[in-house]
């Protein structure tokens, strides 16, 4: 079975954009239909987007963060309130902190953790 977990091995955000533009375009021609395998992998690399791109996203919010962005510009840029940036991307660090306390590896242990709250700020 093709799951996101697996496919993350062997994706980088560009080349899993590039295999599901491959399988859709396939589907949508209806020239030669999907596998129920292919068709698992469309929606796998679909998710795996989704993760990797949120991931990225909120890479960028800590970039204009460290860069001296506002709340409110970063929310303007993102098309939400500063309130629901900031909301986003508390969750994300406790996503992380979560992440590094379940597997020892991935994600923030308590020294990124804490610098990740400071960056973030209370959200003013």
């Amino acid at each position: 079975m093709t799951t996101p977990d697996e496919l993350e091995r062997e994706h980088t955000l560009q080349t899993a954009v590039t295999r599901y533009n491959e399988l859709r375009l396939r589907e949508a021609l209806g020239e030669v239909g999907l596998t129920v395998d292919e068709s698992l992998q469309a929606l796998a690399l679909g998710e795996l987007i989704i993760r990797k791109a949120g991931y990225g996203r909120q890479l960028s919010v800590r970039g204009a963060r460290s860069a001296g962005a506002s709340w409110a510009q970063i929310g303007a840029a993102l098309g939400m309130t500063r309130q629901s940036a900031w909301e986003a991307h508390t969750r994300w660090i406790n996503d992380q902190a979560e992440q590094f306390r379940t597997t020892g590896v991935a994600g923030f242990d308590a020294e990124q953790e804490a610098q990740a709250r400071d960056l973030a700020g209370d959200g003013d």
